[in-house]
Order: structure tokens, then C-alpha cells, then sequence
């Protein structure tokens, strides 16, 4: 591969391809009342803007603090993602508990994502302030909670991907490499 150096150790090279997770956290879509849409954004966005092979697993859960967790704890510990995309669940309804559910199975918060993903979403819409979102590492897996429609997800992600790979770096996932006609991820140094 040809291009930017690559920061990242040999350890999370051997694990083999970066393994990304997309977690849909939707009563209804976890009874299967409607097709979810949100799920599908961010694939499609994935494979506009990454260039490295990478898998993707996916899941859908309904609301709620404990089955976001549950599913959280599954795909880093047990599916050993690098990266999970959740989307859904962040606004002020009762049921929309994703915030805390990641911050219940993170060790480190990363408040940075949800503040620029409020930023970048007031711009479009005045409801953005009611947003909950949020990211956070556990082990060598980045979470990341989304908003739940497609148009917001593409906003959000289009403002925080720049900065996913090197992080990936840091904490000792697999990495990731993006497209740079579609997105300039930033590597200090590169």
C-alpha cells in the first residue's frame, strides 16, 4: 500500500482485517416493525470513505441502558471490533438511554466526538442541542454514538472520521485507512 506511513503496531496488523461494528439500538426496528435505514447510512458511508479492507458486524438491539451495554461489551470483547458505530437512542425521550449504556462499559470518554457532532448538526438543525451523543475507548475498540437518521449520520461522521484512524492508532486497534478524496483523516506527522 502506498502512501502515509502507517502508526500503528504489529500487534493489531496480526489480528488481521480492521473489524468495524454497527450497532442500531431501535425498539422498533429490534422487533422488526420497519426497515432500519440508520444501519445501512453508515455502512454505505464506511465504504465511500474507507480504503483498507475491513468486515463489518452488525447488530440490531432494542433501547434500553442494559441491552445497549450487553451489546457493546459483545462486540468489543467477544467480536473484537476496533470500531463500533452505534446509532439511535441519543435524544431526551425516556427511552433513549445509549449514552448511558456506552458510558457504563467505556474506560475512557472522549466528550470531543459528541461536542463536534452537536456543532456540525445545530448548523443544520435548531433540535441538534437535544442530542446526547458521545464516544468513548474500551480496550482497543472506539465507540462512537450517532443520531439516528441517515442524513444526521452523514453529518456527524463526515465531522468526526478525520480523526477515527489515529485514534485507532493510539489505542491498538487495527487500522484504518481512508480515501482522501472523501475524507483527510488527520495522522500527526504524516
Amino acid at each position: 500500500m502506498t502512501g502515509a506511513p502507517n502508526h500503528h503496531d504489529d500487534a493489531a496488523e496480526s489480528r488481521g482485517l480492521a473489524r468495524v461494528g454497527i450497532l442500531v439500538i431501535s425498539d422498533r426496528a429490534s422487533r422488526g416493525e420497519y426497515s432500519d435505514e440508520s444501519g445501512r447510512a453508515i455502512n454505505n458511508f464506511l465504504n465511500k470513505v474507507v480504503r483498507s479492507n475491513w468486515i463489518a458486524v452488525m447488530k440490531i438491539v432494542p433501547d434500553g441502558v442494559e441491552s445497549v451495554a450487553n451489546a457493546l461489551v459483545e462486540m468489543s470483547d467477544r467480536e473484537d471490533c476496533d470500531l463500533v458505530l452505534t446509532t439511535g437512542g441519543t435524544g431526551p425521550s425516556p427511552r433513549d438511554l445509549t449514552p448511558e449504556g456506552t458510558r457504563k462499559v467505556i474506560t475512557r470518554e472522549l466528550e470531543g466526538f459528541g461536542e463536534l457532532m452537536r456543532r456540525v448538526s445545530l448548523e443544520q438543525v435548531p433540535t441538534a442541542i437535544l442530542s446526547r451523543q458521545t464516544a468513548g475507548t474500551r480496550g482497543h475498540c472506539l465507540i462512537v454514538n450517532l443520531p439516528g437518521r441517515p442524513a444526521a449520520i452523514d453529518v456527524c461522521l463526515n465531522a468526526v472520521f478525520p480523526a477515527i484512524p489515529y485514534c485507532l492508532d493510539l489505542i491498538g486497534a487495527r487500522p484504518i485507512e481512508v480515501n482522501p478524496d472523501v475524507c483527510l483523516a488527520f495522522r500527526p506527522g504524516a
